[in-house]
């Protein structure tokens, strides 16, 4: 079984860098308290980690 995280956007983009919001929108992210699941990678919690002002693990399953 594939271990998931589910990730929700608490921040807003707006007024945020470049890089900050072309990492949202990586991780399928793009409006306010909007909620994906996503597999548990280190690429993806590197993304996570990137952006923990905007962002905030809900759950982990598996």
């Amino acid at each position: 079984m594939v271990k998931t995280i589910v990730v929700k956007q608490i921040g807003s983009p707006i007024r945020r860098p470049e890089k900050q919001r072309q990492t949202l929108i990586g991780l399928g992210l793009n409006k306010m308290h909007k909620t994906r699941e996503l597999e548990d990678t280190p690429s993806v919690r590197g993304m996570v980690n990137k952006i923990p002002h905007l962002v905030k693990i809900i759950e982990e399953r598996g």
